[in-house]
Order: C-alpha cells, then sequence, then structure tokens
C-alpha cells in the first residue's frame, strides 16, 4: 500500500508541476493569475515529487 501511495504522490506532483508550469509560461490552464502563485506552487510540486521519490526506493 505505501507503494501505491508513492506512486500516486509523483503522479500528483507531475501534473501539479505540468499545469503551473505551463501557466507560468504560456498562460494556458489559468489566464497567469499570479506569476508568485505559480512559482510557489511549482516549488510544491517539486518538493512534493522528491519526497514521493525517495519515500518509494525506501519502501521499494
Amino acid at each position: 500500500m505505501p507503494k501505491v501511495l508513492a506512486i500516486s504522490g509523483m503522479a500528483i506532483a507531475g501534473l501539479l508541476v505540468l499545469m503551473f508550469g505551463l501557466d507560468l509560461a504560456i498562460q494556458i490552464p489559468f489566464g497567469r493569475a499570479s506569476a508568485m502563485m505559480d512559482i510557489m506552487l511549482l516549488i510544491c510540486g517539486a518538493m512534493l515529487a522528491y519526497m514521493s521519490w525517495t519515500t518509494y526506493r525506501e519502501v521499494a
């Protein structure tokens, strides 16, 4: 079960980075409501991806 949770965390992190990276670069999903929000959520997505990856390696 922890392995599935780690993989789902990586998938969610990938979606976060994709959505807010696109919003920051080409203003597609949200029309760049706030550049600071996009940058902070990119950082949060990267941190979630790192934590999910380290948990996945620890469990596997």
